[in-house]
């Protein structure tokens, strides 16, 4: 596949073949950028029911849709099925209000395939031929408890008796600027049907918020085509075939405008406004102009298909208009790039990989593709408000993200969730990096390197965290992440290993200076991305008190040798480097002595806590057994026998402080675990990890042990008692916001982790260190053969099992047993940790996409395999 470009320069020096991508989100309402309320309530500022006919400020929203690495012109798919209120243009949800477990999408689509040119994508959505019951999920979802399951579209019956539509969209590419589009429309259900299908181009608004900027237009172009004229993107046409029938589909037009007199009751610019498509193709109102012209516009087939049949529409976005445009060449283009996608994944495919495997991987990665979208964000702008707006209120100005003025981003991202995380988050981009580096490691170098850049990084070192809260902290894990992608694109960019070093030496400054309130080396990191883990909220404690963390510390000590081992391999090409070295060596041993004290390790119990400490300085250890005490097995490296002695021949005080750190040694190497006597304390934490009534269940590590469903915890603060017990699923506590949950379920990226550390610890201990697993078996294994039973035990989630099941598909018939459903993967956010069951978001192919990682590189040791199409 072709090369993203140079990580330096991304989208300035990408390969044309970038120029069109699914940079689409599926959702744009409902986000930060468009909330100007006073009060910051970005669910209700920009409601669902607003989207239809409001234009967005920062970015754009559609079905199966594609655009521009410059979202400056969108296609995406619109339907009807003659019996919903609106065009079904975008995928519906639940705000974080309105679920019962937070904020939630309520439809059924997946990422089929996708290649990192995007020569060729995939997509597939189910929509129902009953009215979509929009009303009903709203308030059911309402009435019910966080004590109750959350209620699905298929839990209503819009898609018993297979009255629904199969949507699928496949795009090819001829060349960079010529994309051939083929949607087919299977009717599944039991009699004849028809739907209406919209096929949708339009300029994302770029002229409404400030005066002077000229408005594009699209228009008739002759024959069953739509003009493109914009500045910025050349002449292109959008030409559409005929439907099956023969009939030339009729093309409607109006503007991507806000629709003033339904929203507000004030005059609208227009008579043809946003949802004016909409209005006159539901209601026949005269709401498209008869002009033929405007900044949105679609084709309008009438599609009528017998059951069980298919039906196909073809459409070709390219320079110029073309008579012969679906002549046996569009099929050719088609069939030509979906074979090239066969040899791609078949060459990036382990020999002995399973079907089930290989099919995981392919779907897991093609998801992350499909994740990669346009991210605006001007906060200075955001702040002050638009020229020709109105003013936002007063208050914003002190408000969310004010100390992030500097942050101006108009750039293709990697996103957790294309519906529900359509903004990126730094730690979760940092795990979506190691995956895409088997796909194209210069698109995942520069993911590490953005959020580093001058227009991210804040000023004083900080990373930003997510869109919510730009403060926030996220674990740091960029070092780590960018020694994955070094590692698996063959070790050899060290001008990447530079950048991003030199870079995360300010964050990991910012870090020391900002969060070691008593400059003892434990530090104080808030939640860190694990939101409801404790029985307190880690980011907002009672006054007087501070949070000193096992993970935070841990994080740091990860931190530190990351940086060491970056240090080290670009000290093999500038030796001025190697003081760097000896920096971080003394900084790992500071924040590894502040770990051996009795403050976070609790000896009789053998694990890692976190402690609550008063303004008095009394001491309490919040003695919760969770992931937040298995963080501390991360901080281990390879240390050689010459760092130790440069080290030595310099005199310092860290010549004497190794030997309580050091598991063993191998081959002139010691291995230096974190605040752990040689052993010791590992094997304790491994005692409780590999415990099935503790941490280890059928389907990899729970977030929180399983003890704690007989023994609750529960301390005393300011204004009551706070507790915590074992939730094996969707959370009980309102806590942020009630959709995440790490009481209990299993989260893929720590697992991955520790999988990934223990094979660290069998490459640098070898067959000689043993551990039985699981604990109580009476078996003996080593590290290695207890990381490839974790990686057999997280696959399984997808496999299908001997009773044909996929857990991650808990008892979903549709989903289990039905052939049009079962083979189509949804990446949840996290598992339930007794029985596998998918979780929270359904299109986590981020950090859930590690999944696919794991099929691509089944141990850290394997060579690394990249494809390059030219």
């Amino acid at each position: 596949m072709a090369s993203f470009g140079h990580p330096e320069d991304g989208l300035l020096d990408a390969s044309p073949w970038y120029l069109w991508g699914p940079y689409l989100s599926e959702r744009a309402w409902g986000t930060v950028r468009e909330d100007y309320s006073a009060d910051g309530t970005a669910w209700e500022a920009f409601p669902h029911d607003h989207a239809r006919s409001r234009a967005y400020r920062w970015s754009e929203d559609g079905l199966g849709g594609i655009c521009d690495a410059g979202q400056r012109l969108c296609f995406a798919l619109a339907l009807w099925n003659g019996q919903d209120p609106i065009l079904k243009e975008r995928a519906f949800g639940l705000t974080g209000n309105e679920g019962n477990h937070g904020e939630d999408a309520k439809e059924y689509w997946w990422y089929l395939d996708a290649v990192p040119s995007h020569a060729w994508l995939r997509w597939r959505y189910h929509y129902p031929q009953r009215a979509f019951p929009y009303e009903r999920l709203v308030t059911e979802n309402r009435r019910r408890s966080r004590q109750e399951p959350e209620y699905e579209l298929l839990d209503t019956g819009v898609f018993d008796d297979g009255r629904y539509w199969i949507v699928e969209a496949d795009y090819a590419k001829a060349d960079p600027e010529d994309v051939r589009i083929r949607v087919r429309l299977t009717n599944a259900g039991p009699e004849p049907a028809t739907l209406h299908v919209l096929p949708t181009v339009w300029y994302r608004n770029t002229w409404s918020w400030e005066p002077d900027v000229p408005k594009p237009r699209l228009a008739d172009a002759g024959g069953s085509a739509i003009g493109v004229e914009h500045d910025g993107l050349g002449p292109l046409v959008l030409q559409a075939a005929p439907a099956p029938d023969g009939v030339v589909p009729e093309r409607l037009y109006c503007e991507n405008e806000t629709n003033a007199q339904r929203l507000f009751g004030s005059p609208s610019v227009t008579p043809y406004p946003k949802d004016g498509i909409n209005d006159h193709v539901l209601h026949g109102a005269a709401t498209v102009n008869p002009a033929r012209e405007g900044t949105k516009a679609a084709f309008w087939y009438r599609v009528t298909v017998p059951p069980g049949e298919t039906a196909e529409l073809s459409l070709r976005l390219a320079p110029a208009a073309d008579p012969d445009a679906f002549g046996p060449a569009f099929d050719t283009v088609l069939a030509r790039r979906r074979a090239e996608a066969d040899a791609f994944y078949a060459a990036l495919t382990p020999p002995g990989t399973s079907t089930e495997d290989a099919m995981i991987m392919r779907q897991g990665f093609a998801g992350m593709i499909w994740g990669k979208q346009f991210y605006h964000y001007d906060v200075a702008r955001w702040l002050d408000g638009d020229p020709a707006q109105p003013a936002p209120p007063p208050g914003r100005r002190f408000g969310r993200n004010a100390g992030w003025r500097h942050l101006d981003a108009a750039d293709i991202m990697s996103m957790p969730d294309p519906w529900e995380y359509p903004w990126f988050a730094a730690w979760d981009s940092a795990f979506h990096a190691v995956a895409l580096a088997h796909l194209d490691p210069a698109f995942a170098k520069y993911q590490l390197i953005l959020l580093c850049r001058e227009w991210f990084q804040h000023p004083n070192g900080a990373i930003p965290a997510y869109e919510w809260a730009f403060e926030d902290l996220n674990p740091p894990v960029q070092a780590w992440a960018a020694l994955q992608v070094y590692d698996i694109d063959g070790r050899r960019d060290i001008a990447f290993l530079t950048r991003v070093f030199a870079k995360l030496l300010l964050n990991f400054t910012w870090w020391v200076n900002r969060e070691d309130a008593e400059g003892n080396n434990l530090f104080e990191g808030g939640f860190l991305g694990l939101d409801n883990i404790g029985p307190i909220d880690r980011s907002h404690l009672p006054a007087g008190f501070t949070l000193e963390q096992s993970d935070a510390t841990a994080w740091m000590a990860f931190y530190c040798l990351n940086l060491l081992e970056m240090a080290r391999e670009l000290a093999r090409h500038d030796p001025a480097l190697s003081d760097l070295v000896v920096k971080f060596m003394e900084h790992f041993a500071l924040i590894s002595e502040a770990m051996r004290g009795k403050d976070l390790w609790d000896e009789g119990d053998g694990f890692y806590y976190d402690v609550l400490r008063g303004a008095d300085g009394a001491a309490e250890p919040l003695r919760v057994r969770s992931m937040v005490g298995v963080i501390p097995l991360f901080a281990t490296k390879a240390l050689r026998e010459e760092d130790f002695q440069r080290v030595r021949r310099l005199s310092k005080a860290f010549a004497a402080i190794p030997e309580h750190h050091v598991l063993g040694t191998a081959g002139g190497e010691r291995f230096v675990s974190v605040g752990v006597a040689a052993q010791g304390r590992v094997r304790r934490i491994l005692t409780h990890l590999f415990d099935e009534e503790n941490f280890l269940s059928p389907y990899g590590l729970r977030a929180l042990s399983r003890w704690h469903e007989r023994h609750p915890f529960s301390v005393r603060v300011p204004g009551g008692t706070a507790s915590v017990g074992y939730e094996p699923a969707e959370s009980s506590t309102g806590m942020f916001g009630g959709n995440s949950n790490w009481r209990g379920p299993l989260w893929i990226p720590l697992n991955y982790l520790v999988l990934r550390t223990l094979e660290d610890y069998h490459a640098n201990l070898g067959e000689s260190v043993k551990v039985e697993y699981p604990t109580g078996s009476g078996q003996q294994r080593t590290a290695g053969e207890i990381a490839e039973d974790l990686r057999q035990r997280l696959l399984s989630l997808y496999r299908r099992g001997p009773d044909g099941r996929r857990p991650a598909y808990g008892w979903v018939r549709h989903l289990q047993e039905d052939p049009h459903w079962r083979d189509n993967l949804l990446f949840y956010e996290y598992f339930h940790a007794d029985n596998g069951a998918g979780l929270g978001a359904s299109h986590q192919t981020g950090w859930t996409g590690l999944l696919a990682e794991l099929v691509a590189r089944p141990t850290a040791q394997r060579p690394p395999r990249r494809e390059v199409r030219r």
